[in-house]
């Protein structure tokens, strides 16, 4: 007999995490699919230090923790990348490369996409010394020369990340102030070997086999300036991933999935949880509660739809 589960998460973050947690805990079925490894952004962040009960601990380490919590409650994990949806009838059908599973609930927790730069040559040079991830790929550039591009949290860290690395960093941000908090700002503007480079964007990328020189533009006066550099880290945010959900899904103008308290869409049987949401803020703690208020309402919607 096919097998339908209570619930699909799709997505492998800590919304997901939370989500199977009280899922499982209610004694329903949880199937989470995902494409790469569990954590999400979590699981590439260096170090989290504003989760309750944790002051300072790996990104990581925190994402392992969750999931193994998910999994050893029985929570079943399958890593495979989701292709479509369909949520047109009672039982909800999700599509990956490997094969077809369906659910009486989905709660959709795909997170947010990293935003590229739109900078001329950067397609071709991503890997070849353009990278979205410090963490992942910082080891690469010891002792050389790198430039972070950005002006949140997340730049910040990783320009702080990327001095113990690197002989040279170039901070880039198109504004004259950060959008981070102060305490990462203090520890960039403490790191000698970082240099702020403000106002300024990257208009093009240059190099022959990899990555050798950036175009920077100052925007206040529109003038070009060249900077060697061995990589660049692109750390400009990120937007909603939404490009594998059914269409009846309501979303803003800006893409992120519509909900209401509960974390219900528009659709029967359909929750959201986490940073692809339409919430106020993107944090590891938001996307915890939204997987347990979505879990918990999927668990009231299957009991009384059955």
């Amino acid at each position: 007999m096919e097998k339908i589960y209570d619930i699909i998460t799709i997505g492998g973050g800590p919304a997901a995490f939370t989500a199977g947690i009280y899922a499982r805990r209610a004694g329903l079925t949880v199937l989470m699919l995902e494409k790469n490894i569990p954590g999400g952004a979590v699981a590439i962040t260096s170090e989290v230090c504003n989760y309750p009960g944790f002051e300072k601990i790996e990104g990581p380490d925190l994402a392992n923790r969750m999931f193994e919590h998910a999994v050893n409650l029985g929570v079943e994990a399958v890593f495979e990348e989701v292709t479509s949806t369909d949520f047109s009838d009672k039982i909800k059908v999700v599509k990956t490369f490997a094969g077809t599973y369906k659910a009486r609930v989905v709660i959709i927790c795909l997170g947010a996409a990293t935003r590229k730069l739109s900078a001329e040559g950067e397609k071709a040079f991503i890997g070849k010394g353009i990278s979205y991830c410090a963490t992942c790929d910082g080891n690469l550039y010891k002792d050389k020369t790198v430039a972070v591009v950005g002006g949140g949290n997340s730049a910040l860290e990783d320009a702080v990340y990327m001095s113990n690395i690197a002989s040279k960093v170039y901070l880039i941000h198109r504004r004259d102030e950060f959008r981070g908090d102060d305490i990462l700002v203090k520890q960039v503007k403490s790191q000698p070997n970082i240099e702020l480079v403000l106002c300024s964007k990257v208009n093009k990328v240059e190099g022959k086999e990899r990555l050798e020189n950036i175009i920077v533009e100052n925007i206040p006066n529109k003038t070009l300036s060249s900077l060697k550099v061995d990589g660049l880290f692109v750390s400009i945010g990120r937007g909603p991933d939404t490009e594998v959900i059914d269409k009846a899904v309501a979303c803003n103008e800006n893409g992120y999935i519509l909900s209401d308290e509960k974390m219900k869409t528009n659709v029967d049987g359909v929750y959201v949880a986490g940073d692809i949401r339409n919430t106020p803020l993107r944090q590891i703690v938001t996307a915890c509660s939204d997987g347990a208020i979505a879990a918990t309402a999927a668990f009231q919607y299957i009991k009384t739809s059955k």
